[in-house]
């Protein structure tokens, strides 16, 4: 896995899953111990060091489902409640084209478009360059400053503000290097 997925395949599942999800303890468990700053690609570890220092889990469940959960969040975790945002169906289209398994769940949710990311780039396809580049500018960027914002003003824990933090500097300096592959530099 290179670095682009691990980024999107946490950040992800972070979003995607509450925290007492069996399936994120592992990964409660690498922050918790200090372990993820060593491999995080991305200069963010003072805001790694304040999720490390703010993983009380029963204060993360709570926060986890005010902001995302039940019938009326805080944050809609879904791109299509926003303006600019994606309809449910296209992003399901989307993936579907490139050949992504998929449940009932909507595709439209934030972490599952990160999760997405991560499946194309693991692909290892000709052109998922060109398929993570158009998830991206079409599925992802039109909505989640929004959405970052909105969590960042909601949360209640700093884990969660934290989050937001980290994932808007991690989907910029993602996008960048997707557009530099986009249009590289002309030859001389």
């Amino acid at each position: 896995m290179n670095e682009f997925s691990l980024i999107c395949r946490i950040l992800g599942s972070l979003f995607n899953r509450a925290p007492n999800d069996p399936v994120l303890q592992p990964l409660f468990t690498l922050i918790r111990e200090g372990k993820l700053q060593p491999v995080w690609p991305l200069e963010q570890d003072d805001l790694l060091k304040t999720l490390q220092n703010n993983c009380d889990q029963p204060a993360l469940e709570a926060d986890y489902q005010v902001l995302f959960g039940g019938e009326q969040p805080a944050v809609s975790p879904y791109g299509s409640q926003w303006e600019n945002g994606p309809r449910e169906e296209d992003v399901r289209a989307f993936l579907q084209q490139r050949g992504m398994p998929l449940t009932d769940a909507p595709a439209d949710h934030f972490g599952m478009l990160l999760l997405a990311t991560s499946w194309l780039e693991d692909q290892s396809q000709e052109d998922e360059y060109l398929a993570q580049f158009t998830l991206f500018d079409e599925y992802l960027l039109p909505w989640c400053g929004a959405f970052l914002g909105k969590t960042e003003a909601h949360a209640r824990t700093p884990f969660y503000r934290t989050l937001a933090s980290i994932a808007r500097g991690a989907i910029q300096a993602m996008y960048e290097e997707l557009a530099e592959q986009q249009d590289p530099e002309p030859a001389e």
